[in-house]
């Protein structure tokens, strides 16, 4: 048995895999993709081993849905013959937004162990967010595999009624914050800067704030205000952000994500 398997090498299966072989032998990591070549490409690149989806299904303890919401019926129903004959313990291992792990055993038409992942892009680097829950599971799976894919960042034990809402404030995030790091960085070239520069000082700032968010403990209100001195180019620059409607856009972009996700799963 190998120890995890990738169906589906996307953005997010990908990111997932270059996670693992920090902490788990490239030689126990299985990678299948619909493109077949894909897969064979990223294997060359971590040492791991190109396989069938089937393959995956039939060998790997954690076997990872890397697949759409959309997809996800089919994907089951094309291994379910693979799982249905298995011996030994094996968990499933679905990173779809919208489905939960209900959704996932329907889905499938047995109720094997899943585990549920609303991870984001950044765990390629090994700085990801990795919300989780999990149905039907023995007690050792979820940290067998949060060890085996520590390299991937922090994760974090969510309900899963909160599992929507974690997967766009972790997953989605990333795209919002590229936007104000280009936003910050097109406002640096404006004003002379190269754009190379520009968005070195942007995406490191934006960085170090939110290092700092996470050490601090203080309400980022606070920290916000402490940046702020009296008269100067700082609060000229939040008041600028709150005529444009900075906060209600960044909490409305968070509701309209959160909406589109749940509806995804129906």
């Amino acid at each position: 048995m190998y120890r995890l398997g990738f169906i589906g090498v996307g953005n997010m299966g990908g990111a997932l895999a270059r996670a693992a072989v920090a902490h788990t032998s490239p030689k126990q990591i299985l990678l299948s993709n619909r493109t077949a070549d894909k897969a064979v490409a990223l294997a060359t690149e971590l040492g791991c081993i190109a396989a069938t989806a089937e393959t995956v299904a039939g060998t790997a303890k954690f076997v990872f849905l890397g697949v759409k919401p959309k997809d996800m019926a089919e994907c089951l129903a094309s291994i379910e013959p693979v799982l249905a004959g298995r011996e030994g313990h094996f968990v499933l291992v679905s990173m779809a937004a919208g489905l939960d792990t209900a959704a996932i055993q329907r889905l499938a038409g047995h109720p094997w162990p899943v585990i549920r992942l609303c991870p984001n892009t950044p765990v390629g680097v090994g700085r990801g967010l990795i919300a989780w829950c999990e149905r039907d599971t023995d007690p050792a799976d979820a940290p067998e595999l949060i060890a085996a894919m520590a390299g991937a960042g922090t994760w974090d034990a969510c309900p899963e009624e909160l599992m929507d809402i974690a997967s766009v404030i972790g997953g989605c995030t990333p795209a919002f914050a590229y936007m104000f790091i280009e936003a910050l960085a097109d406002g640096a070239v404006a004003c002379g800067m190269p754009r190379a520069k520009a968005m070195t000082y942007a995406a490191a700032a934006v960085e170090g704030a939110a290092a700092l968010a996470q050490a601090d403990g203080r309400h980022p209100g606070a920290l916000k205000d402490a940046v702020c001195s009296p008269g100067g180019s700082t609060i000229r620059g939040v008041l600028a952000l709150e005529e444009g409607g900075f906060r209600a856009a960044a909490a409305k972009a968070v509701m309209a994500a959160v909406e589109r996700t749940r509806a995804m799963g129906k």
